[in-house]
This record gives C-alpha cells, structure tokens and sequence, in this order.
C-alpha cells in the first residue's frame, strides 16, 4: 500500500477539532499498516502547502514513531482550499509509477469549504482540482474524502464528487471523535478486508475479558483497536492460556490519547483473550482487522481458443509468496463466484464456485460468440479477494489477405551525362545544408525563450522559517537561466549557479543538477544530472549543501 493522508491544517479546524483527534486517528491508519511493506506520506495545506513527508517504508517501530511525529508537529494557518490538498498528494503518488504490487490510495480530511486568499479565484482552485482528479482517475488513486461537519455548513456533495470520479469512497461527522473509527475502516475497505466489531465496554474500573479468535494460520498480523475517551489497561493471553507480555518481538502495543492498539504478528490459530480496563463508566469501541498477506489467481485455461457451446473448467487458488496455500481453514467458510462481464454487450453476471479444500472451483459456458472477461472473487467475514481478470473470445477469427500489387516499371534514364557527377554535387550540397541545419538548430536552442514563472519559496531547515512565495517570470531569460540568477545573485545561494534551467518541449522546462544539492520531485530524490522534464504545475525541491536551506519552485502557467 502507498497511501498519502492529505489533512486540513486551516485555523478552522481548532473550533471543529480541537483536540487534534485528526491527528490521532492518521496515526492509529499508520499504526495498523503492515509492519514491512507499507509507505505513508502525509500533506498538511491550507490554501498551500504547509508541510508534507515523502511516502516512508514503515519497516520498523522507529520508522512509524517518526512519522507520527511529524503529525504531532503540525501547525494551523489561516484560508482553504481543497485543490492544494489534493492536487499535492497525487505529485507524490506519481513517483510510485511503474512499481509493482503498489495499491496507491489518498485519505483526505477537511472540515468546510474552499476559502481563499485575495490572490486566488475560485477559478484557478476548480481547475486545478480538475487537473488532479483526471491524473488519479488515469493512474486508478482513490481518493476517500472525510468531511467533518462540526459547524453544518460542509459541502458534502463536493466531497463525494470527488471520491466518486477517482473511484473512493466519501465519509462525513459531526463529531471528530468520530475519526480513528472512520480512518480503520478506511483502511479495511482499501486493502479488502473487514473491520470486525468485537465489544463495546463501558469502563466499571476493573478488568472485562474479550475474546479475540484467529481463524486459521494464514493470518499474517491481528490489530485490534480500542477506542475511548480515556486510557485503558490491557492484558494479552494466547490460546493456550499463557499471559503474553505486550512489548515483545511478535506483539506490538501502541497507545495514544485517543486510541490503543494491539498488533499480533504471525499469531497462532485459535481463541486468545484480550482483558481490558477502563475509566468508569468511559465507553470502549473494540474491533479486529485481520492484515492477510494473500492473493487470488486463477490456474490458466485449458485452451487458446474457443468457440459457442464450449464449457470452460475454472479454477482459482488463494497464493501467498507465489505459492498455493494449504491452509484448508482458510477455505472453509468462504463465498466465491465467478464474476463474468460480456465485453461485447457489456451485461455483467455471477457464477456461484465450489469450495473445496484448497481451491475452488466451477465451469463456465459460452452462451454467445462474444468476448468474455473472467474473475474470481472469493469472500468471509474477514477478507475479500478478487483474482486478476482472464479475457476469453468465442469471436471467429477472420484472415484479412492483402491485394496484390501489380509492380511498377522502372523508369529509363535517357540521359547520357555520367552518375558520378551528379552524386559529388550532390554530396557537396548536402554537406552545406547539413551544416547550415546545425548552426541554426543551435542558435535557435541558445537564444530560445522560455513561458511561465516560478513560485519561489526558501525554508530555513533549521527554524522551519519560510520566506513569503516569489513569483519569477522567466519570459526575461533566453536559452539558460541559473536558480542563482532567481535567487537574486545572493552570495548564501552561490552553489545554486550550477543549477541550469532550459527550455523543453512546448511548455516544459528542463532541469540540470550540476551542483551537490539534492533534487527532490514527488516527494523522492531524483537524478538531475542529465536532464530533468518540469511541466506545468510541477513542484520541485532543492536541498542545499553549503547551507542548511532548501528551496521549493512550482512551475506555474
């Protein structure tokens, strides 16, 4: 999973959330991520952004205190807009492109409507947040919206619009209390798996017993959340009775003002007792979200081709490691169906498979000559799978032979004067013309101008101190400019002189690192060394070396 949670940092949100329970319930979302494997950011904007943290493997206890610390740090500011939010958390996702086995997603948390500052329309904001969702739309980003209506004026249809065109899910509350559960379900939905309600306890100051059951051994890690008011106590013990210490390799114990949470990696099957103590009469909302490190795949079919009336066998075991599992629980309560869509009249229907002990199974008709597309799903109280699509054809195949070109006749040369005369003429002018191409490809690369301007802003890494946005119109530069020459020549920046900006293709613009800053884009380090494409609405960010700044350049229209 690549998730960027993209929060709502506006003065506004001290009256709707005024115990930062937004910022508790990001961190329970980290809390329960698989504990090698998953990469969170997070984006905090106004109508800008305020601060942001590149996507981080959270591989370690470390790695996920760090990035809660970062929440934990966040400061307020005045105006909103939505568009920055979003538009911000979709540049990071985009440096995840091409990796495999990566399910990228955005949570978005706001509390109102866009209000801007004087220098902004509504405009400007609507359009870019059309430019972003159409790039999580063709890059398959859900984006879940949360709306937290504290003071009834949320646009919830505005929100909803937006999850609904990149293929999320939209959540709104009246009550920011109301956040780590909507955030564990969120979660739940995104990897295909349950949240499973286990107890809601009312504290009475003495220990209350709650049993937590581990269906079978393909469970690769158990959280279970407790969410209250006040602190809790609790106590672990395994099924074969023994008390379990909560600070151990395959226990992991998380608490917060807001939530605990226990991790069980790798548990063993069977029925553990979780005991819990509370403040009295404080309510405890216990539920169970099960992480499985599993995946469904079909078995290849028998044939290639296929034709009406054929009955095609299907098969679809569950994988891990790319292995079938034999763990035969896993398939004991299970639903599955073969999901099949006629891709020529675009009817959608449902198969109902065989479970058996480590597989399921089924057959599948071809009523028509048409093209099909085959999936499996299976389901159970905990998880749902769906394997990759199979497309099938029962379309005749149809040869298509060229016509025959009669061959043309060969023209006679009537002329005497010898070839070899005309072939040195010949490559004489091209030599000149070759030549003349060059010079003047080469001055027009040397004297091209550039369009747009750069909003310029640096940040003392020390204080955390931001200078106020600069705009720099580069229509006054030809061929070349240095991020020293935008930095006014100041003698702090010198080392930015060897950082070379040129004209791209149409609107782009091309970067050269020749200097020992560090280039980020997305929200990644990136190699600048031979050229990097900035296109509109892109943001870059420079780390210094000779000075503990950095400077940040959004390339505007």
């Amino acid at each position: 999973m690549d998730a960027v949670l993209s929060v709502d940092v506006s003065n506004s949100m001290n009256e709707s959330d005024p115990k930062n329970l937004g910022y508790e319930a990001m961190k329970m979302f980290i809390d329960m991520s698989m504990v090698d494997g998953d990469k969170i950011g997070v984006v905090a904007y106004t109508d800008q952004i305020i601060r942001e943290k590149a996507l981080v493997k959270l591989n370690s206890p470390e790695s996920k205190q760090e990035l809660k610390r970062f929440i934990d740090e966040l400061n307020r500011g005045p105006y909103t807009d939505v568009a920055a939010g979003v538009d911000e958390a979709v540049k990071i996702l985009e440096s995840t492109e091409g990796e495999q086995g990566r399910t990228p997603l955005i949570v978005l948390l706001t509390d109102g409507n866009n209000s801007l500052n004087n220098n902004q329309t509504q405009e400007q904001s609507d359009a870019k947040l059309s430019q972003a969702l159409q790039k999580a739309n063709n890059r398959k980003i859900p984006i879940y919206t949360i709306g937290l209506n504290a003071d009834g004026k949320l646009n919830s249809d505005f929100l909803k619009r937006i999850s609904a065109e990149t293929g999320g899910k939209s959540f709104s509350t009246n009550s920011a209390g109301d956040l780590p559960k909507i955030l564990s379900e969120i979660y739940a939905d995104h990897q295909n798996l349950k949240v499973i309600p286990l107890e809601e306890l009312i504290g009475n100051g003495d220990f209350q017993d709650v049993k937590v059951t581990i269906p079978n051994a393909s469970v690769a890690e158990a959280n279970i959340s407790m969410i209250s008011k006040g602190a809790v106590e609790v106590k672990l013990t395994d099924p074969s009775g023994k008390e379990q210490a909560l600070s151990s390799p395959n226990i992991i114990y998380t608490v917060s003002s807001a939530y605990s949470l226990v991790k069980l990696l790798s548990p063993i099957q069977g029925e553990w007792n979780l005991k819990v103590k509370g403040v009295d009469k404080d309510k405890i909302d216990i539920s169970l979200v099960y992480n499985y490190d599993i995946q469904l795949m079909m078995s290849p079919l028998s044939a290639t081709s296929y034709k009406q009336g054929d009955i095609i066998p299907v098969r679809a075991q569950l994988v891990a490691a790319g292995q079938p599992v034999e763990d035969p629980n896993l398939y004991k309560n299970l639903k599955a169906t073969l999901l099949v869509t006629d891709i020529t009249t675009k009817q959608k229907s449902e198969l109902q498979l065989t479970i058996g002990a480590q597989a399921v199974d089924g057959k599948f008709e071809i009523k028509d000559a048409h093209e099909y597309e085959l999936r499996a799903k299976v389901e159970d109280a905990n998880f749902v799978r769906e394997s990759p699509s199979i497309k099938v054809s029962a379309i005749a195949n149809t040869s298509v032979t060229a016509a025959a070109v009669p061959p043309t006749k060969a023209l006679v040369a009537e002329t005497k004067t010898p070839w070899s005369f005309y072939a040195i003429v010949a490559a004489i002018l091209l030599v000149i013309s070759i030549g003349t191409a060059f010079g003047i490809l080469a001055w027009k690369k040397a004297t091209r101008g550039f369009v747009g301007q750069f909003e310029l802003v640096v940040k003392d890494e020390d204080t955390g101190d931001k200078s106020s946005p600069q705009y720099k119109r580069l229509s006054t530069f030809r061929g070349r400019v240095q991020l020293h020459q935008l930095l006014q020549l100041l003698p702090e920046f010198a080392e930015t002189k060897n950082l070379i900006f040129r004209p791209g293709k149409g609107d782009t613009l091309i970067l050269e690192n020749r200097s020992g800053c560090i280039v980020e884009k997305g929200g990644r380090v990136v190699e600048a060394s031979k050229g990097l494409e900035i296109r509109i609405n892109d943001r870059v960010h420079i780390l210094l070396k000779q000075t503990n700044k950095s400077v940040s350049l959004e390339y505007l229209r």
